[in-house]
């Protein structure tokens, strides 16, 4: 959620700006708060976003379009099957052995990672905005599970109160936090404790790819756990802790009255320092 003080920064930039463009006001509000990427460029998608929820829940005015372009994720077409090999795989997690991690995003195998989300996870493929990887589990020659990670939602109640850090830490850092959106075991694949050892691979290689793709680490992980339908059990004997719980609102609600799921946050910190680190201002 967006504070009551930000809305009001916001409407002063705006008023001292009248001939600003929408995207103007962007990279003003972006420079102003020091929203930028590890690179140095302004997050000035994510805040046209933000913009354009205020406008459309009445918060704030701004002012009309003068350029209308193709959202290119608008005509996405849907991933298309793939024929694999699904003969049951079971037994100990010893005799699966090796099992390989690979980063797929921007490399030949991405589509088959998109196909077996879409097919396969009970929430489909869905493409993500920002920064974001994604891997496939490879033993024995075939894919045996896939893993989505993307940016942090920038307010989560629950986390921040855990990690303790202010409002403007938070802005400046959230970068250094991901989120995993998605945990696929396939379905034809049995094998005890996979789960779990594949979230410790992940803590394992995770901020060491980041950095090479993004040019900065992580070093704290999140995700939601819907209790009406799974335990979180692999998470928590990876050693992800319970948080707290979300609110049922959703990040662009703006009536404060829960319209969809309440679910578990769950944590990781991938370094014993995090707090210093996602602190720093």
């Amino acid at each position: 959620m967006v504070t009551a003080d930000e809305v009001t920064s916001i409407r002063q930039l705006i008023a001292e700006n009248p001939g600003a463009s929408r995207r103007r006001l962007s990279e003003k509000l972006c420079e102003l708060w020091q929203w930028k990427q590890a690179n140095g460029a302004l997050c000035d998608m994510v805040c046209r976003g933000l913009l354009l929820m205020l406008h459309r829940a009445g918060e704030i005015v701004l002012p009309p379009i003068r350029f209308k372009t193709l959202n290119p994720f608008v005509r996405r077409a849907t991933p298309a099957p793939m024929l694999i090999d699904t003969t049951p795989i079971s037994g100990a997690l010893k005799e699966l052995r090796p099992i390989v991690l690979q980063q797929v995003r921007r490399t030949g195998d991405e589509p088959l990672f998109n196909s077996l989300m879409e097919q396969h996870h009970y929430l489909k493929y869905e493409q993500p905005v920002g920064e974001h990887l994604k891997y496939l589990a490879w033993a024995q020659g075939r894919p045996i599970a896939c893993l989505a990670w993307s940016s942090a939602p920038r307010h989560l109640g629950s986390r921040d109160r855990y990690i303790g850090w202010s409002a403007e830490a938070r802005r400046r850092n959230i970068r250094f936090i991901a989120y995993n959106t998605r945990f696929l075991i396939l379905p034809w694949v049995a094998v005890a404790h996979l789960a779990s050892h594949l979230l410790g691979r992940m803590a394992a290689v995770l901020s060491d790819d980041w950095q090479q793709m993004y040019r900065h680490p992580i070093y704290f992980v999140e995700t939601f756990i819907d209790p009406g339908r799974f335990r979180g059990t692999c998470y928590r004997a990876a050693n992800w802790q319970r948080l707290g719980l979300t609110t049922g609102r959703g990040k662009n609600d703006q009536t404060n009255r829960p319209n969809r799921p309440i679910k578990e946050v769950l944590g990781l910190p991938l370094t014993p320092r995090f707090r210093e680190y996602l602190s720093q201002i």
